[in-house]
């Protein structure tokens, strides 16, 4: 019975690392062949009234819809990091300067909702359901911690044998989007000391809980913002971005592991909120520099 157990666990990852891999590269491919009939179309004789006609403006390539590239190489990763991390901390700077002031109102707004209003009842409710048993047995910390890492590493090796610079890219820039998410995720972690809502008695209140936790002072311990949240939706964006065809997959992948958060009990609403919120903007402004 456990051996059966354990394949039915890892089945539902196994699928999505199959979706995530395989179609957007075949999809990729089918663009890529296109062009291989524009020879033939060359040798045809043209149109008598070719000549005459006015110049046509050539079609956009399928490639201006896509995220643009950022020159990201594994010697160049750290430098890109350092850069982005010196962004990301100045934040607060350019928004005194009446910069971005929209979307860090959605930010404070929405996380502060969240914690006023949803965090209590959903707690509540989790402490007391069994309701999600076996999707937490599948979305556990170890299982979606693995597959973060599996998934793009994963792309990253059939890029490697299909020669696909493109999907190599991805990668590269998921890592270091993913770095940054982390850097940040810590610091404001070991900042808010918030309890996790597995550390809260029955009965107790999940909104009381910011600047309690007494774990290490600088392991990134605290329950704001959700670690495995702003890593999960910091790659989607990336994938999503580069692969639009494909973002339900990546998002939709995201969203369950920010939810499992939730049944699991390792975080409240508002912590996986503020992790999805931070995760895609650090992939999709800072990293890939989409205005």
């Amino acid at each position: 019975m456990k051996r059966k157990s354990a394949k039915f666990i890892f089945a539902p990852w196994i699928l999505a690392l199959f979706v995530l891999i395989a179609i957007p590269l075949r999809a990729q491919d089918a663009t890529a062949q296109a062009p291989a009939e524009l020879p033939a179309a060359a040798n045809a004789a043209p149109p008598a009234q070719t000549a005459q006609a006015p110049p046509v403006a050539p079609p956009a390539p399928a490639a201006a819809n896509a995220a643009p590239d950022r020159h990201v190489t594994w010697g160049g990763f750290v430098p890109n990091v350092l850069h982005d991390q010196k962004e990301i901390w100045l934040f607060p700077f350019s928004m005194a300067r009446g910069h971005h002031l929209l979307p860090a109102l959605v930010f404070v707004g929405g996380t502060a909702a969240l914690a006023a209003f949803v965090d209590n009842p959903s707690g509540r409710y989790f402490q007391r359901t069994q309701s999600f048993t076996e999707f937490n047995s599948i979305f556990s910390d170890s299982h979606t911690a693995w597959a973060t890492v599996a998934f793009p590493a994963g792309f990253y090796g059939v890029g490697l044998i299909r020669r696909d610079s493109y999907a190599q890219h991805t990668f590269l820039l998921a890592g270091e989007a993913a770095l940054d998410s982390v850097i940040l995720a810590t610091v404001m972690k070991d900042i808010s000391r918030r309890e996790q809502p597995d550390e809260v008695p029955i009965g107790g209140s999940f909104t009381d809980t910011w600047f309690r936790d007494r774990g290490n002072p600088f392991g990134g311990f605290g329950s704001f913002p959700s670690g495995h949240g702003i890593e999960a939706f910091t790659i989607a964006t990336v994938f999503a971005d580069r692969y639009p065809k494909y973002k339900w997959v990546a998002y939709g992948l995201a969203g369950l592991v920010g939810f499992s958060r939730i049944s699991l009990q390792a975080h409240n609403p508002s912590d996986v909120f503020a992790g999805a919120f931070l995760g895609y903007v650090i992939a999709h402004y800072t990293v890939e520099h989409f205005h």
